[in-house]
């Protein structure tokens, strides 16, 4: 599918979790579930253009999306040099029980100490006074379930239209 040449892709509309959380409140419950109960797959972009993938443990709280890494981590570079991500929630078997939820957009390295301080309380475990924090903007969210969730049909969300 070609790229429309008019639609500005660096300067696309994004938002915060909040937002999307606002105007979705539904799938952003479901998406911050199944992205904190199981370890997610970040994919990123290197800087020849080709994707790369992580498993990261995501945090959701303060209306933010973050997720903590180690300095030296590929990925870190990848979100500094380029930003956009994509994010999926594990799934813990090959009947995607519990449902899929996946959410894109652009990240960016946090060094503000009150921001950090709600992302380590907001976290599921505890992380590394070493590890750099990104907060992930959301451009773009989906779910799918399998008749096994309490959103079993496929919804989507943009923040370049409210209609999920």
């Amino acid at each position: 599918m070609a790229r429309d040449a008019s639609f500005d892709w660096q300067n696309r509309a994004m938002s915060t979790w909040k937002e999307f959380e606002d105007q979705a409140p539904e799938l952003a419950a479901f998406g911050a579930h199944r992205l904190t109960t199981v370890t997610g797959y970040l994919a990123t972009i290197r800087d020849d253009g080709s994707p790369r993938v992580h498993p990261v443990v995501p945090v959701v709280g303060g209306g933010r999306l973050f997720v903590f890494m180690e300095p030296t981590s590929p990925k870190s570079r990848d979100i500094v040099d380029r930003g956009w991500y994509a994010l999926h929630n594990g799934v813990p078997d090959m009947s995607g029980t519990g449902g899929e939820f996946y959410v894109s957009g652009r990240g960016r390295l946090v060094d503000d100490e009150a921001v950090r301080r709600i992302a380590v309380e907001s976290a599921t475990y505890s992380p590394l006074e070493r590890y750099v924090l990104f907060e992930l903007s959301v451009n773009e969210a989906r779910c799918h379930g399998y008749g096994d969730t309490e959103l079993p049909e496929p919804r989507r969300w943009s923040s370049e239209r409210t209609d999920p």
